[in-house]
């Protein structure tokens, strides 16, 4: 195996480590709790490539998956990503994916910094977009609730959370430890 392929794949694992012990602080406010995994996520999207961010967070969800207790409130299995917040936790990997994608290509066109605006705000759009259809979904509760329940509580602090994450990702970045983009 070459040294860039296990650089890439250290981190990828590194990554979906940090969004493991992100869910650990978790402040149930509801059906979806708040924890610090958006900020994570974004955060793999702004320091990771795509296939290296998709990789991420489908580890860390993989391993929630089999019985790891990484997801937030120490739970893990089908049965949580079958429940109510598992929408969320797909949206991880989708949200991931598309943001480090975005962000490749608004790198070339615009300043850094537009570039990570787009590319976080890419990712919580997708994370909201997958949670609250599923979370409508499993609950029956309907779409307007759903919203209003899984969605617009969270969007202040995850903006708060986008902008931490952007601050780690540009001297991350600027340190040129990450494997090549």
């Amino acid at each position: 195996m070459n040294f860039a392929r296990t650089r890439t794949t250290v981190t990828a694992a590194l990554v979906a480590a940090l969004i493991a012990v992100s869910a650990f602080i978790s402040i149930p406010i509801g059906t979806v709790p708040l924890t610090l995994q958006v900020m994570a996520v974004v955060l793999a999207a702004l320091v990771l490539s795509p296939v290296g961010a998709l990789s991420a967070t489908g580890t860390y969800v993989l391993i929630g998956a089999i019985g790891v207790p990484v997801f937030a409130g120490s739970r893990a299995g089908l049965a949580v990503l079958a429940g109510p917040t598992g929408g969320f936790l797909f949206g991880f990997i989708l949200g991931a994916f598309l943001g480090a994608w975005v962000r490749h290509i608004a790198e070339k066109r615009f300043s850094l910094l537009a570039a990570y605006i787009a590319a976080s705000a890419t990712v919580i759009v997708s994370i909201y977009l997958v949670g609250w259809l599923q979370l409508s979904f499993v609950t029956g509760m309907g779409l307007p609730k759903a919203f209003a329940l899984g969605v617009v509580p969270f969007v202040p602090w995850d903006a708060l959370k986008a902008a931490v994450a952007i601050g780690f990702a540009i001297p991350i970045r600027k340190a040129g430890t990450l494997p090549s983009l």
